[in-house]
């Protein structure tokens, strides 16, 4: 879910320094022998740093990260790397670019311990077990409460409020074809449309006046009105395709920490993402990529998950911070998608889509 997502945010708040969201310490990139396990991500991947230590020193392996930007950008890096991989895992593939990931043999089998522990809802490619799910968040349309409560305006609930009027020039979203929310927001839309609809939606969207940036950081961050970086940026968009985990990282992350959430949800527009990690085809250091897989399944890591990427677990048992009960619940009714379907019309759809909002 780069979502991910919020190094941006702590970034805007001064809480992080933007070293703390590259790659590994070193700044290495590759694994130098086989006690050193090298993870692929996006940009989004965190994790607090004892958590990771305990890996480590229970393991005997040294954990190297490299991030290659947005989800979309780092898939389509890993494949065309995939003989020669640049690590032994990687993170961050979701289920709007999955078939790509298979299709294009990304990654190998791997039946991760603790596999019996993920919830069912989110369990794929059982046969093959090429990729393990991680976690899994909603891709929503997310509000500033205080402009809409300025500009006494109801704030949008579903995807059909978008096109309204009363909410011309007021979206900003990201590109479906370089971003993961960008695509997942699409892919919601031709959900909730249908084959034959989807494509009128987004030409009354476009003549509404919606914004398309590259990706989450420049729409969350800068352009919507709602968030503490977008503030500091002077955003003028009060709608925003983000997550229903934002609101909470605004809460978390503020200073001062206000009492109550900044932004709010629209969860009529929300569609569910799940993300994986897999063994690379080719990876150097299989044995240790194996561990530090069965290492995202346990507890320790899926706890530490929602504060660090604003993601929600999916193994049973695992617990979540209160603030994302109070303040970024999931969406109880969210858009979906098979992955046969986002497989057979996911590039179609892309291109339309490009061709209909892009151009």
């Amino acid at each position: 879910m780069n979502t991910k997502k919020y190094c941006a945010v702590l970034v805007g708040l001064g809480l992080v320094t933007l070293s703390a969201c590259g790659s590994g310490s070193d700044g290495s990139s590759g694994s130098g022998s086989d006690k050193t396990v090298t993870l692929v991500s996006h940009d989004s991947w965190a994790v607090s740093k004892s958590v990771l230590k305990d890996f480590e020193k229970q393991s005997g392996y040294t954990v190297k990260v490299l991030k290659d930007g947005d989800a979309g950008q780092a898939v389509n890096k890993a494949i065309l790397t995939k003989d020669n991989p640049q690590g032994d895992v990687f993170f961050g593939v979701d289920n709007t670019l999955l078939s790509r990931a298979l299709d294009n043999g990304l990654f190998q089998s791997y039946d991760a311990k603790g596999s019996a522990t993920v919830k069912p809802a989110y369990r794929v490619d059982q046969t093959k077990h090429r990729v393990t799910p991680i976690d899994t968040g909603d891709i929503c349309v997310n509000y500033d409460k205080a402009w809409f409560s300025k500009h006494r305006l109801t704030p949008p609930t579903s995807f059909a409020d978008l096109v309204k009027p009363e909410y011309k020039n007021l979206l900003v979203t990201e590109n479906a074809a370089t971003s993961s929310p960008g695509l997942g927001f699409l892919l919601g839309s031709a959900a909730q449309f249908g084959d034959d609809s989807w494509q009128s939606y987004w030409k009354k969207l476009k003549a509404n006046g919606v914004k398309v940036v590259d990706g989450w950081e420049q729409a969350y961050d800068q352009e919507f009105s709602g968030s503490a970086g977008g503030k500091k940026a002077g955003g003028d968009r009060p709608l925003v395709v983000s997550y229903a985990s934002s609101p909470p990282a605004e809460v978390i992350y503020g200073d001062p920490k206000p009492t109550t959430a900044p932004t709010g949800v629209s969860y009529g527009t929300c569609f569910r993402q799940t993300e994986y990690a897999g063994l690379l085809s080719n990876a150097k250091n299989t044995k240790g990529g194996k561990a530090f897989i069965d290492f995202l399944l346990t507890k320790e890591f899926q706890e530490d998950m929602p504060l660090n990427m604003f993601v929600y677990p999916v193994v049973e048992g695992a617990t979540v911070p209160a603030e994302f009960t109070k303040y970024g619940p999931q969406a109880k009714d969210p858009e979906t998608m098979a992955p046969t379907k986002i497989a057979a019309d996911r590039d179609q759809w892309v291109k339309s889509w490009t061709s209909l909002v892009l151009k």
